[in-house]
């Protein structure tokens, strides 16, 4: 994986000072990036019995919908409020400074099902907690929490116990 972490840039004082930022747009241009990040997320879930993998708006959308095709599982997007046009579930959680709300189609995951949560980031938790309790408030079941990069130092697996979570990279400053 050192590979793929050696394509993501490293922006200093972004979005403000003291906060290093790890901007993945540099991997994602990569063609043997993008594919090395798909290829080790598809390796991650091959055989797990998967009938959906949702993407959380914005850069989940990137990775859910390939790796969905990969593992032969449909998408499913939870999005921001007022996005998705017919009726939604939702859920607000809380966040370092406020708080905020996503949506998922009620009729997108059915009782049993078995859903996959993929994200760009495991930073704090609070995004994924919250996706997995929309999903189990429809009757879903969590088959695990995959994410591309994961900030250890902010403990977001402490919010996540009992699920099974997995990232492909890991930085812990």
């Amino acid at each position: 994986m050192d590979d793929l972490k050696e394509l993501i840039r490293e922006v200093p004082d972004f979005p403000k000072p003291g906060i290093l930022f790890y901007d993945i747009t540099t991997l994602l241009k990569d063609p043997r990036g993008l594919r090395g990040t798909i290829d080790a997320l598809r390796a991650q879930y091959a055989g797990a019995e998967v009938d959906a993998v949702i993407g959380i708006e914005s850069r989940g959308f990137i990775f859910a919908p390939a790796l969905a095709y990969a593992l032969g599982a449909g998408f499913v997007p939870v999005r921001k409020p007022k996005k998705l046009p017919a009726e939604t579930s939702s859920i607000s959680y809380d966040l370092e400074y406020g708080s905020d709300t996503l949506e998922v189609h009620k009729d997108a995951i059915g009782k049993g099902s078995r859903v996959l949560i993929v994200d760009d980031l495991l930073a704090t938790g609070g995004t994924a907690r919250a996706v997995s309790q929309l999903v189990e408030g429809l009757g879903g079941i969590v088959a695990g929490l995959g994410f591309v990069v994961e900030l250890t130092f902010l403990n977001g697996r402490g919010k996540l116990n009992g699920y099974d979570v997995f990232s492909l990279l890991q930085y812990d400053k």
